[in-house]
């Protein structure tokens, strides 16, 4: 029971402490800077289309790279945890 009540309040007080920002990574880089999305120099942006992918993305950015690195690269500037895209999202690219 104690064990209980102690795992609760922890979960209550991380959810309070650390919930804001686990939803900035949902892949709304606008909620992640208050509505404010930051101007950055050699950053295109691209509206993901049905069917497709992350990878797919990271090739048409630089067919000659490795597209692990830019898919890397694709998910911390939109604030990512993991490499699933929806259609109608918008994702910032880096340039090549």
């Amino acid at each position: 029971m104690l064990v209980t009540f102690a795992a609760a309040v922890l979960l209550v007080a991380l959810w309070l402490t650390v919930g804001r920002e686990a939803r900035a990574g949902s892949g709304d880089a606008s909620a992640a800077e208050g509505g404010v999305v930051a101007a950055s120099e050699g950053v295109r942006t691209v509206v993901v289309e049905p069917g497709d992918s992350l990878w797919e993305i990271a090739v048409g950015v630089d067919s000659g790279a490795d597209p692990r690195v830019i898919v890397q690269r694709v998910m911390d500037l939109n604030g990512l945890s993991d490499a699933f895209v929806q259609p109608g999202q918008e994702l910032r690219l880096p340039e090549r």
